[in-house]
């Protein structure tokens, strides 16, 4: 622990961390299966394999969490983290990857995730330069398609998905324990979908991303959102019918020639507005709009010459 809070001086002191204070934020764990449990704090949510062959973390939320991050851990397994699965590249899932990397943990991701925090990039919607990730955290063992993990008395299978939430997207499934670990291609009650457009996300990626996710958990199953409660299979049944049904509605209104602002004011979502958040990080009008942004030059007749 005090290797890890010696790294963390340099990295919570930076910009980006020092705009946002973590002091009050608590990393609290629920056990869900034998072997796994979750981690809620800031950020998306830590999934935890633990047992006989060390700790196994999903994702790392921000760089100054991870002492806490390491406590709770430790509260369920007093073994090091022998390895860090990212779900893919935002800074909310993989902030901790530079501490936790200099300490001696293993990080695993998408070739995409690699690639991505391997340089400066510019977002528009954020409107800033999100810098590179130092070598420390950058994932050190890199799959195209999927890799198997044979820890802890179970068979952790890591598989991607493409243009969902980002280009780099993976699931993670315990076998055995029949919990899936989703990343952000699903997000439960907190927020709507956010699509990163920038980062190769898609509406169609996202609803094929739930599809394949519903082929790998088996009823009965246990799903973990990367944001919102721990779910169930019927509840991710119910997302992707919410993600298609939404979709359907907006390209109908697109495909009858209407604005951008005609579509949003049709509220696609309404139906659902009482189960999902409208006031979390991606409201109902900002959901339409991206996915307006992507289906528009798709659905629009094609010029006669």
């Amino acid at each position: 622990m005090r290797r890890l809070s010696l790294i963390l001086l340099a990295t919570i002191a930076s910009p980006a961390t020092a705009q946002q204070d973590y002091s009050k934020v608590e990393v609290k764990v629920e056990r869900i299966a034998p072997g796994v449990a979750v981690l809620f704090g800031a950020g998306g949510n830590i999934g935890l394999s633990y047992g006989e062959d060390g700790n196994v973390i999903i994702d790392d939320q921000f760089a100054p969490l991870v002492p806490k991050i390491d406590a709770a851990v430790k509260s369920v397994d007093a073994d090091p983290i022998r390895f860090v699965i990212n779900t893919h590249w935002h800074g909310d899932h993989t902030g901790g990857n530079e501490a936790f990397g200099r300490a001696g943990a293993v990080i695993v991701a998408h070739d995409n995730v690699r690639r991505r925090m391997s340089v400066d990039t510019f977002s528009k919607q954020m409107n800033q330069t999100l810098k590179a990730t130092p070598k420390a955290g950058l994932p050190v063992v890199t799959f195209a398609q999927g890799v198997t993990f044979h820890l802890n008395g179970d068979d952790i299978r890591i598989v991607h998905v493409d243009n969902a939430h980002t280009d780099g997207d993976a699931l993670v499934y315990w076998t055995g324990a029949n919990v899936l670990h989703m990343g952000d291609t699903f997000f439960f009650k907190a927020t709507y979908p956010f699509i990163d457009r920038e980062s190769g996300g898609s509406i169609d990626g996202m609803i094929a991303a739930a599809k394949t996710a519903l082929g790998i958990v088996k009823p009965g199953g246990k799903v973990i959102p990367g944001h919102g409660p721990v779910a169930t299979r019927e509840d991710l049944q119910a997302y992707h019918a919410m993600l298609v049904d939404i979709r359907a509605k907006v390209a109908a209104v697109i495909r009858a020639g209407r604005t951008k602002a005609q579509v949003v004011a049709s509220r696609p979502t309404a139906a659902y507005d009482g189960k999902v958040s409208t006031t979390g990080f991606i409201k109902p009008d900002r959901f339409v709009e991206t996915m307006y942004d992507e289906l528009k030059p798709k659905l629009q007749p094609a010029r006669r010459r």
